[in-house]
């Protein structure tokens, strides 16, 4: 009897662990018996919903709907991602926030595969998952070219990949942001376009405190750390916090000198 006490519960645990963080196994069967889904079978489920919740709050600050510009901040230690979008190249509004669900590892970019870390840096969002194991999903260009250039530097032959802003609550490198976040935050980016969307991925937030690379960081990342301030600053306009002057770089060219595609 003590024994099928112990053994129920353990088990219990067990399914409910592999429910939750193996659905990358189990998950691709339940979608051959239910069929795939499509970008457009995704944007016409969600797209009205969306518009509903989101267009009053982008009037609200004077934007069109879709904007023509969207920026997510994401800041690790916070679990925040903020959305803000602009009609032009220079007045980013923040529109609204969601919390992240999950987002696995510590500060600190992540350097290979397997290491559980979120990515930190300015990515840009390549592809729609309509079919996730986590719902759905946006695939973000991590490594991208700066990170590629820094682990051939370094000798790391796999920097890792596959890095989604997805739905659930549960996540191995990604962020986790829940089915009615992902739904709004999938069809919006796809409404407004890859090509005019961008993501930062932040350890902390600057406006707080400066970022601080952790102990024994490669010496890149306090640089990379240097073009998400920046960046931050040219997004939400604050002053609450000073630019730092990046050596021999330009803040305005930040772009070429950290490329994101």
């Amino acid at each position: 009897m003590l024994k099928r006490l112990i053994a129920y519960p353990l088990l219990i645990l067990i399914l409910f662990t592999f429910y939750k963080y193996g659905r990358s196994i189990w998950y691709p069967g339940v979608l051959m018996l239910s069929g795939k889904k499509t970008i457009s079978d995704i944007i016409e489920l969600y797209e009205r919903p969306t518009e509903a919740a989101l267009s009053p709050l982008f009037a609200s600050k004077g934007l069109s709907y879709p904007p023509k510009k969207m920026t997510l901040l994401a800041m690790k230690q916070e679990r925040i991602l903020e959305l803000w979008a602009s009609d032009n190249s220079k007045d980013y509004f923040k529109i609204k926030e969601y919390p992240i669900l999950a987002a696995s590892g510590k500060l600190g970019p992540k350097l290979r595969e397997g290491d559980r870390q979120v990515p930190e840096g300015i990515y840009k969002v390549i592809g729609f998952n309509p079919n996730s194991a986590y719902h759905i999903s946006m695939k973000l260009n991590y490594p991208n070219s700066f990170d590629l250039n820094m682990a051939r530097n370094e000798g790391r032959n796999n920097p890792g990949s596959d890095i989604f802003i997805h739905g659930k609550s549960a996540s191995v490198g990604c962020l986790a942001m829940g089915d009615s976040a992902i739904e709004e935050l999938f069809t919006l980016s796809y409404k407004t376009g890859k090509n005019h969307l961008e993501v930062i991925i932040s350890p902390s937030d600057p406006r707080k405190a400066p970022l601080v690379p952790p102990d024994n960081s490669p010496e890149w990342v306090g640089t990379i750390y240097e073009s998400i301030e920046n960046k931050f600053r040219l997004i939400t306009n604050s002053k609450n916090y000073p630019l730092k002057k990046m050596e021999g770089i330009e803040a305005s060219s930040i772009q070429v000198a950290f490329p994101v595609s």
